[in-house]
């Protein structure tokens, strides 16, 4: 991975969702942890908020967040396991309007560095909603460490090489100016 260090660096307003029905914002280490790193980056922390493990719920909250234009990132955290509460997936893929695969695959890669098989039990995923990037993670401190800094700092920074997502930002919504969806 290379820096270029001749471009600026330019801060992302990025907002934070914590899925769980147990966690207030003041015992919430993993969004804490997302919170700080992000902060830390130099990037802005544009919201933070908990909502519990119901569809309704996180899809209102990601959609609200992804047409606010003081938000260009969110990031969710909890709810990618397999149990019966565990619904950010179901709540966030079927509303993505591009699917990010690889954010997955690179997110699988890195946690079985770390954890081995246990990774297949998270279902992380990630996404583009009204020229938003939505990432899903784990609800463990340590999988948003991974997340973030293995992959989602580097890609929040537009000096990142050979390419990074703040430099496509800008072209995330051609779609709805040729009267596509809105």
């Amino acid at each position: 991975m290379a820096d270029n260090s001749s471009r600026t660096f330019v801060p992302v307003k990025i907002a934070v969702l914590t899925v769980s029905d147990t966690r207030s914002l003041d015992d919430d280490k993993s969004g804490k942890t997302l919170a700080e790193r992000i902060t830390a980056a130099g990037h802005i922390l544009a919201a933070r908020d908990i909502v519990t493990d119901d569809v309704t719920k996180i899809r209102e909250r990601v959609i609200s967040w992804s047409k606010d234009d003081e938000i260009d990132v969110i990031i969710t955290t909890g709810g990618t396991g397999f149990t019966g509460r565990d619904v950010t997936p179901e709540a966030l893929e079927p509303i993505f309007e591009k699917r990010m695969d690889g954010f997955s695959t690179i997110f699988h890669r890195v946690s079985y560095d770390k954890i081995g098989t246990s990774t297949i039990q998270s279902r992380a995923t990630g996404g583009v909603l009204n020229a938003t990037f939505v990432f899903v993670l784990p609800g463990s401190p340590g999988a948003c460490k991974d997340a973030w800094d293995n992959i989602l700092q580097y890609q929040l920074d537009y000096r990142h090489m050979p390419c990074n997502f703040v430099e496509i930002m800008p072209r995330l919504d051609e779609h709805l100016k040729r009267g596509g969806k809105s």
